[in-house]
């Protein structure tokens, strides 16, 4: 059977109440460019739509080329996925000859699609490169990873092509997986896989004839080994990730002895939960899958912020007010609320009570802080500033900024 062009499933989900059968109340999200929200892959295009009755958001897939046994796979895995209650996974329902399209490259002009709840965030690796320099953010990336493999692994069925493009980070932190066309169910046991994953993510033996509730197994440990070594040197990734991997290649899966991420990785060898996941990735390249291994050896601790940042957040909460309502201030007049030889902080606005907060910390560690309120800005405080900055061993102004032009 062949399938319409892209630009063709486009005028038609533009006249989506027109020319869907049942989901005639979905209506195409359009983006800046007044065009339907859409990315293509290698088998299909996935447009957002929304429901017009409530306002839910959906993602519906459309087709671009024929796999065989695709109508029975996804009746299959609707199946099994309906009675699985987890965060990790969304609803999906298939339906045949859903979508009229008026097309020139088949003979058919119904067409099935696949329907699914939109999931909004970013994909694995588009979180990885906004967060590089963010190391408790990449820390609790690799937690929920291996929060949610950890899960993964001890389910009787297999997503069968995890990789970064397939993993969303929702806003709240939750991750979950998407695109569930290589899916084992344990409905299909003794069938042939529709696909063997990506290079970059899948065992270098994997093939058609490998299907099971283990074709995961490699994926997991090459990602959860790839996600901790980059929260703990996140130089890694500028050095080795790339569109098509983490870290490692499909080179270094064939020759592991000659592969330089391997070499890279050693030092971190004296963390303990690196080598555990560094045992479990050579485990999953020698046997290819994690069968005989616990899943509990993919507990991570979860990353927690640091003394200095819990004590602000803490000091935020127990002290909302620096001033009472009767304090006098006076424009161009610094003020200061402490007084200490070793570190003078400087600040102003909303910024004082995280100053306040700072100084509390670093008075606990043994040093003496200053802490100064320029609440005026122009006027500017010329003359408190030089009487407070003599002999001080470091100065550090707290600032709110807008991190767009800020």
């Amino acid at each position: 059977m062949n399938y319409p062009l892209i630009s063709e499933y486009i005028e038609a989900i533009k006249s989506a109440e027109d020319n869907f059968e049942e989901l005639s109340y979905l209506r195409p999200v359009l983006g800046d460019d007044g065009l339907p929200v859409m990315s293509a892959g290698g088998f299909s295009v996935v447009f957002k739509m929304k429901d017009e009755r409530n306002g839910k958001l959906y993602a519906v897939k459309c087709f671009t080329k024929e796999q065989e046994g695709r109508s029975e796979s996804y009746k299959l895995i609707a199946d099994e996925l309906e009675f699985v209650s987890s965060n990790y996974l969304t609803p999906i329902k298939y339906y045949e000859n859903e979508l009229f399209v008026d097309t020139d490259s088949s003979d058919e002009d119904e067409f099935p699609i696949l329907l699914m709840d939109w999931v909004e965030g970013k994909t694995l690796d588009v979180y990885i490169k906004e967060n590089i320099n963010n190391q408790f953010a990449l820390g609790i990336l690799a937690y929920q990873f291996n929060k949610m493999a950890a899960w993964l692994i001890t389910q009787p069925f297999a997503h069968g092509d995890l990789k970064p493009d397939n993993i969303i980070m929702k806003e709240d932190g939750q991750l979950v997986l998407v695109d569930y066309d290589g899916i084992y169910v344990p409905a299909m046991k003794g069938q042939k896989a529709r696909e063997i994953g990506s290079p970059g993510f899948r065992h270098p033996s994997r093939a058609v004839d490998v299907f099971d509730e283990h074709i995961d197994d490699f994926s997991i440990a090459s990602i959860a080994l790839a996600l901790k070594a980059i929260a703990l040197k996140p130089g890694l990734w500028n050095e080795y990730g790339g569109n098509d991997r983490l870290l490692f290649s499909e080179k270094d899966f064939l020759d592991l002895s000659h592969s330089k991420v391997i070499a890279t990785l050693q030092p971190l060898m004296t963390d303990k939960e690196f080598s555990t996941l560094y045992g479990l990735y050579m485990i999953a390249w020698a046997k290819s899958d994690l069968s005989h291994i616990s899943y509990k050896l993919l507990d991570i601790e979860k990353k927690q912020k640091d003394a200095v940042h819990i004590a602000v957040l803490r000091y935020l909460k127990a002290k909302k007010n620096v001033y009472n309502e009767e304090y006098d201030f006076r424009i161009g007049k610094a003020i200061k609320l402490r007084d200490g030889k070793d570190i003078l902080i400087i600040s102003c606005g909303s910024m004082v009570s995280v100053a306040l907060g700072v100084s509390d910390v670093i008075e606990q560690n043994g040093y003496s802080c200053s802490v100064m309120d320029f609440h005026t800005i122009k006027p500017f405080d010329a003359g408190a500033l030089t009487d407070n900055i003599s002999e001080k061993k470091l100065v550090v102004t707290i600032e709110e900024h807008s991190i767009i032009g800020g």
